[in-house]
């Protein structure tokens, strides 16, 4: 299939809608964060997993190829969607691995088909963060798991800009504290919430974003990189909107000092457990 470019310079650029473009999607802690994340979720063998926001499909490829489950991955995006189904053509899991469009606030499936429900970066951009964390939880079998990385405030308060700057840039993302994501899961219902947190800097979460990668991977990595820097010197509109999220330096030290990344899990109870 033909690679899309932005084709108009009147055209207002998004977030998502340039990661879509480029087909590349990532998230805080790399590959080793999604293990770790599905080493607190039990995944094996012999579960059925929801991957909710995949994005362009690495973690759903990842999870497939690593552990053997079946994973059905989910975006909002349909041009997500398609890079999707092609990574999971080119890595040979077509058999174990299923996409379509869905939105994290209402989740088009019975309750209790899963055995794990999960996702990475995503429940920060839902407006409704709890009506999404209900979803999750609605979809998992009793027993299963609901996790969730999601970026997070490791140092609270957050100064005031660093919010509007990543609300502003990151598609009107809300990052909470850990207490915060916590608290969702409870009202979710979940039980045995088990809560790690982690600082990020440059260098460290690049290193964690090219772990894992196989050559096309890295070739798809370059290549958002040459679109970026062609958008860059032929449309007007890609430069403003460029030079509307470049954070200044002060924006950098915060970013580091005080957000870094969570990972949150719990168990949905049975029946029996809730009464």
């Amino acid at each position: 299939m033909e690679h899309k470019r932005f084709s108009t310079p009147e055209r207002e650029f998004s977030y998502f809608d340039a990661q879509a473009s480029w087909g590349v999607t990532k998230h805080m802690g790399g590959p080793a964060a999604t293990d770790e994340l599905a080493a607190l979720c039990h995944i094996g063998p012999d579960k059925y997993v929801l991957e909710v926001g995949c994005g362009t499909g690495v973690t759903t490829c990842r999870l497939a190829k690593r552990f053997g489950c079946r994973v059905l991955g989910v975006d909002l995006s349909e041009r997500m969607i398609e890079w999707a189904r092609k990574r999971a053509l080119r890595k040979g899991l077509a058999d174990l691995v299923q996409f379509q469009t869905a939105d994290a606030q209402d989740l088009p499936f019975e309750d209790g088909l899963f055995d794990v429900s999960m996702c990475e970066s995503v429940t920060a951009f839902p407006e409704d963060k709890q009506k999404a964390v209900n979803e999750y939880a609605r979809a998992t079998k009793p027993g299963g798991y609901v996790g969730l990385n999601e970026g997070t405030w490791v140092q609270a308060p957050p100064p005031a800009d660093l919010v509007e700057y990543s609300y502003r840039t990151m598609a009107k993302a809300r990052f909470l504290t850990p207490e915060g994501w916590r608290a969702l899961l409870q009202a979710a219902g979940l039980a045995d919430i088990a809560v790690r947190t982690y600082r990020i800097n440059a260098f460290s979460q690049r290193l964690n974003e090219m772990q894992g990668l196989d050559a096309q991977d890295r070739l798809d990595r370059l290549r958002g990189i040459k679109e970026f820097l062609s958008l860059c010197l032929r449309s007007p509109a890609f430069r403003k909107y460029a030079k509307q999220i470049m954070p200044s330096m002060r924006i950098i030290r915060s970013l580091f000092a005080y957000l870094g990344y969570g990972l949150y899990v719990g168990r949905k109870l049975a029946p029996e457990e809730s009464t």
